[in-house]
């Protein structure tokens, strides 16, 4: 399979591997896949060359107190070593006094140049762990719209089984208009005439009690029959109980668990079976 090298630079590796966050399998992959591809080696540079621009656009000077105090302290030593040349044993010690002399004063460049670094690596070292911050927000930001994604992903693929399973022509559809006083109430039974399996679609159905829970029935020769308890998850098409055979269908609210005989003063919905 062909290698889409511009999604794969654009993934965040190249800019782990940079920050020292990739793991060894990542890191392996990358060393191979750049000695094959030199847009690889290009982003590295870019990314790299970036940050080195971000640093020197924001880099900052050692404090001036520092400095005045590194001056001070040269300022002091060269005085002592002009005093030191200007003494009479001087003249059989002027290549000690001139290697003195040098040696203080590289000693206090370098420590000139290790203040200047040491704000450098600060810098540097905030900066890094801005962009790491930053880095890691955006891929947790990342997770998340996939795990979204997922989530829309799967309610679109039960809503595609759901419109297949009605629109299979073995599915008996069933409409339970509300009863008297409960007119807005309606629910749909789609009932598999040859594997018997019921599935309900809740229409229009208020809210369940926190306590309650709407159980399915299944009038068989005048006498109702458990179909099956409605889930408080269940917001599309839900499968309940397998029913042989039934002259109508019916709808109560139930005490939580469901109920072994319906309780008619709870009846919300009714439909026969037409034919």
């Amino acid at each position: 399979m062909k290698l889409d090298i511009q999604a794969y630079i654009e993934s965040g590796v190249i800019e782990s591997y940079i920050l020292g966050l990739a793991t060894e399998q990542e890191v392996a992959e990358l060393e191979q896949l750049r000695k094959q591809y030199p847009e690889i080696n290009q982003a590295l540079a870019a990314f790299e060359a970036s940050l080195e621009a971000q640093a020197m656009a924001n880099a900052k000077q050692p404090p001036a107190h520092i400095k005045q105090r590194l001056f001070k302290t040269l300022h002091e030593e060269f005085d002592d070593v002009a005093i030191t040349a200007t003494q009479p044993q001087a003249a059989t010690t002027s290549g000690k006094v001139v290697s003195l002399f040098w040696n203080k004063y590289a000693a206090a460049a370098a420590v000139l140049l290790i203040v200047a670094s040491a704000g450098l690596n600060i810098y540097f070292f905030n900066k890094v762990e801005k962009l790491q911050s930053q880095y890691l927000a955006l891929v947790n930001e990342r997770n998340s719209l996939e795990a979204g994604l997922n989530i829309y992903k799967t309610k679109a693929l039960d809503i595609y089984n759901s419109m297949q399973l009605m629109s299979d022509p073995n599915m008996l559809k069933v409409s339970m208009p509300g009863i008297k006083g409960k007119e807005n109430n309606l629910a749909t039974v789609f009932w598999d005439k040859q594997s018997k399996e019921v599935y309900l679609l809740p229409n229009r159905l208020p809210q369940a009690p926190e306590n309650k829970q709407y159980q399915l029935w299944a009038l068989v020769n005048g006498k109702p029959v458990d179909a099956g308890l409605l889930s408080a998850d269940c917001n599309g098409l839900c499968k309940l109980k397998n029913v042989p055979d039934a002259q109508a269908f019916a709808i109560t609210l139930e005490n939580k668990g469901g109920s072994p005989a319906p309780h008619l003063d709870q009846l919300y919905v009714f439909g026969k079976i037409s034919g």
